[in-house]
């Protein structure tokens, strides 16, 4: 063999090489940018930093993302069984939520722990699925009849359960988030069924999502699944309490299905009910469909809602001068239109309460009701930032810690300012990226219900502030108390413990004393 043959064999043999490490260098992970992977160690990935800070759990990935130069970092899971990429950025959550949507659907860890309870639904599918059931839902949030009876359901709620307990509270403490979660409960029920829940139905549902809430958050999946397979502990007693649920679910659907899909019927299951006898199901699919459809609404309608309320005024307790501006600005509307009450309040009504809508929005900003989101990865993909992910990969965005990136928000991002989402008119602006503010989702999954959800937040500030002061007892959310802001680990941003307060019926305002506020104004 000559010299030059030989040459060329040790040069290809070289090529051959080079490519190799290359290819694999690629396929574990690197990129142009080289995605940080902080607290982790072989073999247990990053276990041992979970359970140090499970108890600061987003604060903790906050801080994580926040030393991140690209707001970007990677988790290994115990034993290499799992890889994550968890993100803060606003332009890799664009990517995956709209510009390369199809590349990043609802990933198994999340479809597998929620299938029994929500089934095929919107909130529980992937690609057409997922298509079809937002092309079904997507126009009756817009039709001005549904929105007419979310307005009176939520109002009716007010006058004839909310405010009249808190009336009856006199001195006493109680826990808001737990009435809160009653009232959300009863209103999204009274949308859906156009009937207030049965006691065993609201029972089964709280423990059908406390039980999802423990799948998500253990650590070790296989566990859950495992004692499934067996039907044993806590899985079997889950088991037991999905069967009640549906049972009492088909109950509900065979009783209005009876009626024959009444049209004048407003509630959501009977639009639903009309809808579905064109699309072609059989009996059981279509019940099937149903259900799960019924099922979602109320899943995704009955928690966050409270949940973003109960930090709400756990805030407000801890700065005053907020609270002065939003009785204020309700006084000044009280001023403009004398015949206006706060349980007669209509949309327009309410859009003109700049203040208060940036309030609300500052407050999800801090504290959203759903903090962290994943996808999994169909096809290998590189994020905007350079981060490589392989197909199957999860991905996450911690909303929790968007909302307080400095680079984001600038360095009073962890401080509750209202002002921030105020011109210089102070008429609320929505200037921030929207991709900034994922509180309700973005992209092609925004939520259908954002408008209505503030929309039925805002009336219940103004009627619970029009009639009562509230006092946190223990103090509510100062600066100081941020810091360490008291949440448990969940699906939702829950307050831990609850949040016990006390009410005292206020004072109203005399008409001179209005007619002074709106010549301040």
């Amino acid at each position: 063999m000559g010299e030059n043959n030989y040459n060329l064999i040790i040069l290809s043999l070289s090529l051959l090489t080079l490519s190799t490490f290359f290819y694999r260098l690629t396929r574990r992970g690197y990129s142009a940018v080289k995605t940080p992977c902080p607290q982790s160690y072989p073999l247990i990935g990053n276990l041992i930093g979970f359970l140090r800070n499970r108890h600061r759990y987003h604060d903790w990935v906050t801080d994580m993302l926040s030393a991140s130069p690209t707001l970007t970092f990677r988790v290994n899971g115990f034993l290499g069984l799992s890889q994550s990429i968890c993100t803060a950025d606003p332009i890799n959550i664009e990517h995956i939520l709209e510009s390369n949507f199809r590349n990043y659907i609802k990933d198994n860890r999340y479809t597998s722990v929620m299938q029994e309870l929500l089934g095929s639904g919107i909130f529980n599918s992937n690609g057409l699925l997922w298509a079809s059931h937002r092309k079904i839902t997507g126009p009756e949030f817009a039709v001005v009849s549904l929105k007419t009876f979310i307005s009176d359901s939520v109002q009716s709620q007010l006058s004839k359960s909310l405010i009249p307990l808190l009336l009856s509270a006199g001195s006493n403490t109680f826990d808001l988030q737990h009435v809160l979660r009653k009232f959300s409960f009863d209103t999204i029920c009274n949308v859906v069924f156009g009937a207030d829940p049965y006691i065993p139905f609201v029972q089964a549902f709280d423990e059908a999502v406390e039980h999802t809430s423990n799948r998500f958050m253990s650590p070790f999946q296989v566990v859950w699944k495992l004692k499934r397979f067996f039907n044993i502990g806590d899985e079997r007693k889950y088991k037991e309490t999905m069967k009640t649920l549906n049972q009492l679910a088909m109950d509900v659907i065979d009783s209005k299905d009876a009626q024959n899909g009444c049209e004048t019927d407003r509630d959501l299951l009977s639009r639903f009910i009309v809808f579905s006898l064109d699309m072609g199901f059989e009996d059981e699919e279509r019940r099937n469909f149903l259900r799960d459809t019924i099922i979602n609404f109320v899943f995704a309608s009955k928690d966050p809602t409270s949940t973003a309320l109960t930090w709400f005024f756990w805030l407000l307790d801890g700065h005053p001068h907020c609270k002065h501006m939003i009785h204020k600005e309700l006084s000044m509307l009280r001023t403009s239109s004398p015949d206006i009450r706060p349980l007669n309040l209509t949309f327009d009504d309410l859009k003109s309460l700049n203040y208060l809508h940036a309030a609300l929005s500052e407050s999800m900003r801090l504290f959203p009701p759903v903090p962290i989101n994943s996808r999994s990865t169909v096809d290998d993909d590189i994020l905007p930032d350079g981060t490589y992910v392989r197909k199957g990969w999860f991905v996450d965005y911690s909303v929790y810690a968007i909302g307080r990136m400095e680079s984001l928000w600038g360095c009073d991002c962890r401080e509750f300012k209202p002002e921030r989402w105020l011109n210089d008119n102070g008429v609320y602006q929505q200037a921030y990226d929207p991709f900034g503010y994922p509180v309700f989702n973005g992209g092609l999954r925004l939520c259908m219900g954002k408008d209505l959800a503030y929309f039925q937040m805002k009336l219940v500030v103004v009627a619970v502030m029009h009639e009562f002061e509230i006092e946190v007892v223990g103090g509510g959310g100062t600066p100081e108390r941020m810091v360490d802001p008291p949440y448990s680990l969940s699906l939702l941003l829950n307050m831990k413990n609850g949040l016990p307060v006390r009410v005292k019926k206020r004072q109203q305002v005399a008409p001179v004393m209005l007619q002074e506020l709106r010549m301040e104004a």
